[in-house]
Parts: C-alpha cells; sequence; structure tokens
C-alpha cells in the first residue's frame, strides 16, 4: 500500500489500513491499471519506436492518474501518506526523465529504486526498534501492539527487498534482450499486485496474534 502499500510505475503495495480498505487499493494500484490500458491501447504500431512512444502514452496517462489519486485520498481519506507521497514524486520524475529522453528504461528502473528505499527504511527501522510502517501509512490497526507494528515493519521489509532483486534483475534482462518490455510489465501490473495482495492475506495471522482487534461479528462466529 501510498496509503496501502502501489509500483512499476505505480504506487508501491501496502497492508490496507483498517477502514476504507477499498479505496486505498484504488487509489495504490488505479494509477498503475491506467499506465497499462494505456500503453495496451496505444501499442499497435511495430517496431521499437512505436514501443517507445506506447510508453511515453502511458507514462503521460499514469502521472496524471498519480496526481488524481492523490487528490482523491485528499480529498476522501484527509491525508495524503509518506508512502504515497514518495511514490508520486518517482513517479512524475521518473515520468519527466522517460518522456524527456524517449527512453522506457526509465520506467522499469523506477520501481527497483522504490522498492529498495522503502525495504532500507523499514528494516533500518526494524534494527532500531522503531515501527516505521505504522509511521509511514499514519493508520491504525485497531489495538495492534508496537511489537506488532514491528514484525509487520519487518516482513514487508524483507518482502520489499525481494520485490526490488526480482525487478533488478528482469531490467538487466530486458538490457540483455532476455525480456519485452511488455512481458515485464503484465508481470508488474497482475503478477505484484497478486503477490501483494497475498502477502497481506499471509500477514493476518501475526496482525491477531499481536492484539489486533476483530469485529464483533467475527469474534461472536468464532466463539
Amino acid at each position: 500500500m501510498s496509503d496501502v502499500l502501489p509500483t512499476g510505475p505505480e504506487p508501491v503495495p501496502a497492508p490496507p489500513p483498517a477502514k476504507n480498505g477499498w479505496l486505498n487499493y484504488a487509489i495504490d494500484f488505479g494509477p498503475l491499471l491506467v499506465f497499462f490500458l494505456a500503453y495496451k491501447f496505444s501499442s499497435g504500431g511495430e517496431g521499437a519506436f512505436a514501443a517507445t512512444t506506447a510508453a511515453i502514452k502511458g507514462t503521460v496517462a499514469f502521472m496524471v492518474a498519480i496526481v488524481i489519486a492523490m487528490a482523491v485520498s485528499k480529498w476522501k481519506l484527509g491525508k495524503i501518506s509518506p508512502m504515497l507521497w514518495m511514490s508520486s514524486i518517482l513517479v512524475l520524475g521518473f515520468g519527466a526523465l522517460t518522456i524527456w529522453f524517449h527512453d522506457e528504461r526509465f520506467i522499469v528502473m523506477k520501481p527497483t529504486i522504490i522498492y529498495a528505499a522503502f525495504a532500507a527504511l523499514l528494516l533500518g527501522g526494524y534494527w532500531f526498534k522503531k515501527p516505521m510502517l505504522k509511521y509511514l501509512l499514519q493508520s491504525a490497526l485497531e489495538g495492534l501492539t508496537d511489537r506488532g507494528w514491528l514484525l509487520l515493519s519487518r516482513n514487508w521489509g524483507l518482502f520489499f527487498a525481494a520485490l526490488g532483486i526480482a525487478n533488478h534483475v528482469m531490467y538487466e534482462m530486458i538490457q540483455a534482450k532476455q525480456m519485452s518490455f511488455d512481458l515485464w510489465l503484465t508481470i508488474k501490473v497482475w503478477g505484484v499486485t497478486a503477490l501483494s495482495f497475498l502477502f497481506t492475506f499471509s500477514q493476518v495471522p501475526v496482525m491477531l496474534k499481536n492484539g489486533l482487534a476483530v469485529p464483533d461479528e467475527a469474534a461472536a462466529d468464532k466463539n
């Protein structure tokens, strides 16, 4: 999750806050979907130049979408989380470089930098006993203890580190012409999104063991 944990050219994925989870995911992954659709609808031509043109059109659409996502976050949630701020700055910065140099490599490089930054921040916080994920999300999972936030920070830090390494490997494969930009984008949009959802759900036992409040209905069913 941004308010939650996107990336590729998208906000980084993050665990959803206790409330408005669907909206947080829409804010995080909506701009990435916009980029994907804009790229696909613009990539009808042939040759490297056509692919680059489609990537640039997708980048422009994504930059507009991320600004809209920030506005919606401020309007509906009353805030723009530090994660969304950082992701948006990098999206706009690398998007501008992509447009200026007509080079889609900047799009592929951006997720590695985002993932590495969040991994360093979260794991550094874990080392110094600071639950950075709680501060970055600026949200509360009701009842979750500081130890629970600390464990989530560690686990998400490791997850981001793994994503960063994987994205760098794919970048090198694209450079060596062993992978296409299209395949990378498909993995980024669908593969990373699916992995983020699965990883979020895998952290539920950690949260439950560390004080996460269970809704009354769920508690009644459990009993």
